[in-house]
């Protein structure tokens, strides 16, 4: 985050000169007070992305300071600098909402490292601020997180096919979020303000799912006590969303195809014909072209869904996007259960970022609303973290850690990486790597005390 605007507030000049020296070489904007009280006044006139503070001050503490910043600017950072260092004060600096807590003498690079990391988490804050007010402002159209290259070329798709009133096909794996990426199709549409319907059709029998869709007339069948709308003529005007749509009969197939090209349905039990003017979005995680030589999907009903493919993006491809997906869901699950968890520590991220997650965005909201439920702190660790992720510990070097490793430690990552590989199986990571599972077990045990 260069350019990022950097308050450094201490009573020695030679502290805030040394301060200014290092962090303008790396490209920030950087400003200093002798004082709490001035540093407030510095505040009060210009915006700051990060403020680095001593503890002991006179006239107001750092802790004073770091109360009134986050009461009066909660979306800026800031970092203790200390020469008292105790634990007590560092635990007191991170419940008022520190980002972290230094001790002097501390090793500039390491400084350097905690600066770009809290500047992370405040350009994070930033562009979901970004992004919520652009939601206010296009008639609460869902949020659809991500500005990786995959999703903003998938976000520009969406744009340009919401205003074609044509039907979608929209693929992808589950939990990829492809009813939020069918909602915001809607939502950009002309048919906004008509409601937006979803089934999934792999959640019902034939019968039932005819009823749902179709409706039915009075006398249809036992229990059928008077005429019912189905899905189909609820969504006049509007959208509906056919979830899963390689699970739905063939049978019924024949029935979407003849609704899909006549505009008109017959409800259960019925003879008549009813008009329908609706929008149909469907989607599937199979690949529809191979179920259809595997004769379980019409030809002719997949080119009538077929004007538009979607193909939302895996998790995995799009990696760039964990770190703002973390944001929201920690905000999202912190604002429900009545907490104050604010950050993920650096080691989960690793981990998190390292993941192949299966289940997609999905598991990963999961993962994070089962960390907010357990943590006890401002802050989310690996002990949150399920048992499975917490084994595979991977330790990502950056280049602004160091310049060069040990044999030992590439050793340590490979190991963990091809552990990570194979899903946590020891006897198959031990065979991959042509050692026994008594040594394999001995790293492992070693680098988990190492971790701890």
């Amino acid at each position: 985050m260069k350019f990022a605007r950097i308050l450094i507030v201490d009573d020695e000049t030679i502290a805030r000169e040394n301060l200014t020296h290092i962090l303008q070489k790396e490209g920030y904007i950087t400003a200093d007070a002798p004082n709490g009280r001035n540093a407030l006044k510095k505040l009060e006139k210009e915006e700051f992305d990060l403020v680095l503070t001593d503890l002991k001050m006179d006239q107001m503490d750092g802790l004073e300071l770091l109360e009134r910043v986050k009461s009066d600017y909660p979306d800026t950072e800031v970092i203790i600098i200390t020469g008292y260092a105790t634990v007590s004060s560092a635990v007191d600096a991170m419940q008022r909402g520190a980002y972290h807590y230094i001790a002097k003498p501390f090793n500039f690079n390491e400084l350097r490292i905690l600066v770009k990391r809290a500047l992370e988490k405040r350009a994070l804050k930033k562009e979901l601020i970004d992004l919520r007010h652009r939601v206010e402002g296009t008639r609460a159209l869902p949020l659809v997180i991500g500005k990786s290259p995959k999703m903003v070329e998938l976000q520009e798709l969406v744009k340009q096919v919401a205003a074609a009133d044509c039907s979608v096909l929209i693929q992808g794996e589950t939990g990829t979020g492809k009813e939020l990426i069918a909602k915001t199709i809607h939502a950009l549409s002309p048919r906004a303000r008509e409601r937006f319907l979803a089934v999934n059709c792999g959640a019902f029998n034939e019968d039932l799912l005819s009823n749902e869709l179709f409706g039915h007339e009075k006398e249809a069948f036992t229990g059928a006590q008077k005429d019912r709308a189905g899905l189909l003529e609820a969504a006049a005007g509007g959208t509906i969303f056919l979830d899963e749509i390689s699970e739905t009969p063939l049978s019924m197939q024949v029935k979407l195809l003849r609704v899909l090209q006549e505009k008109r349905l017959i409800r259960v039990g019925g003879t008549r014909e009813i008009p329908i003017d609706i929008r149909v979005i469907a989607a599937t995680n199979k690949d529809l072209k191979e179920t259809i030589q595997q004769g379980r999907f019409r030809q002719d009903l997949y080119y009538r869904l077929n004007v538009i493919t979607l193909r939302v993006p895996c998790l995995s491809e799009r990696k760039d996007d964990i770190p703002l997906l973390c944001r929201h869901f920690l905000e999202k699950y912190s604002m429900a259960q009545g907490k104050k968890v604010e950050e993920i520590s650096t080691r989960a991220l690793d981990i998190l970022m390292n993941y192949e997650y299966p289940g997609n965005i999905r598991e990963l909201e999961n993962i994070i609303e089962r960390a907010v439920t357990l943590s006890n702190g401002p802050r989310i660790r690996v002990e949150h973290l399920p048992s499975d992720l917490q084994q595979m510990i991977v330790r990502v070097l950056r280049p602004m850690d160091r310049k060069f490793v040990t044999l030992e430690e590439k050793e340590k990552e490979y190991i963990l990486w091809v552990l990570h590989k194979v899903g946590g199986n020891r006897s198959r990571a031990a065979e991959i790597l042509n050692i026994d599972r008594a040594s394999l077990w001995r790293k492992l045990k070693k680098y988990e005390a190492e971790s701890s």
